[in-house]
């Protein structure tokens, strides 16, 4: 939290004199109290102390007090605020090592599943385009409001050879540039899924330095295991997810990275996904809830003091 007008806390200081004054007034009364030697007289005489009671009123106007000088200095706090606009590439695996079993029932099976629900959970105003990506990349849905035209093509995927992640960051940089050629374009972002290393095409440093110098962050996912196989000519090849290439992709383009072995996983990812895109942390004043905080405060000073002592503090 910060102050707008900090300036305003030095009213702090006479608040903080009132309440050494009432400390001093309290221990003076104690000691006069004790002064008065017949105990015996003084129990019959004096009405039974508030104890505790006492105290309440004025501490809850103290404190009333310095809530409203805090308010004063109008305090701001960082706020999740939803977008209004975005523009939001998912840049989707289709190379042949997709179609492993380690995750059930396969690892192109569950994540398309899982893109599907992404899909459908993202603001209705959002662009949402769709980049395929195996030996090379290719835009299959331009970035669009139509949800359909991309859960359509989700579903004429299929899987061929090669891993061009690089191609990938360009093309939907490519898809991005081509819808915002407005003055003031929506916030973009590109989410990448891939289980294995950059074998064709473009250099991951290449991709990222060119997403980072369009100001488009790139969040990638890893998904699958280090066991992972897949039958080529009658023989079991292995194909690990290549987490560390992909991390150092979104680190070096300013995104996210998320890993994955499982499809219940991956859904998990792909709605932290949607809640960090579909959010943006700005500063907004809270000067309101200290003054309501305030009143309530001086409002209980009030009624207590009514209700103990038939009086205002």
């Amino acid at each position: 939290m910060s102050l707008i007008s900090p300036v305003w806390l030095l009213l702090l200081i006479p608040v903080a004199l009132l309440a050494v004054a009432y400390v001093l007034v309290s221990l003076r009364r104690s000691a006069y109290a004790v002064r008065f030697t017949n105990l015996d007289l003084l129990d019959k005489v004096a009405p039974r102390s508030p104890g505790w009671r006492r105290h309440l009123p004025a501490a809850a106007l103290l404190l009333m007090f310095a809530l409203v000088v805090v308010g004063f200095a109008r305090p701001t706090a960082e706020v999740r605020v939803p977008r209004e606009r975005a523009t939001i590439m998912v840049a989707f695996d289709v190379s042949a090592s997709m179609s492993a079993t380690d995750v059930s029932p396969d690892r192109f099976s569950a994540a398309r599943q899982a893109a599907r629900q992404f899909v459908e959970g993202l603001p209705e105003r959002f662009n949402l385009g769709l980049v395929s990506f195996s030996s090379s990349a290719s835009v299959a849905v331009p970035p669009t409001t139509d949800r359909q035209a991309v859960l359509n093509a989700l579903g004429r995927l299929s899987t061929a050879s090669g891993t061009a992640i690089g191609e990938a960051v360009y093309s939907s940089l490519e898809a991005i540039a081509s819808l915002d050629s407005e003055e003031e374009a929506p916030p973009a972002h590109i989410v990448l899924l891939s289980d294995g290393s950059n074998t064709t095409g473009r250099t991951l440093n290449d991709a990222a330095a060119e997403a980072s110098s369009k100001g488009v962050p790139v969040t990638t996912i890893a998904y699958g295991t280090a066991g992972g196989t897949i039958s080529l000519s009658g023989q079991e090849v292995p194909v690990p997810v290549d987490g560390p290439a992909l991390r150092g992709l979104a680190e070096a383009a300013g995104g996210g990275f998320y890993e994955a072995a499982s499809g219940s996983e991956l859904q998990a990812v792909y709605e932290d996904i949607g809640t960090s895109v579909g959010y943006r942390t700005e500063q907004q004043e809270v000067w309101q809830w200290f003054v309501a905080a305030g009143l309530i405060c001086g409002l209980i000073a009030a009624v207590t003091s009514m209700m103990w002592f038939s009086r205002l503090p």
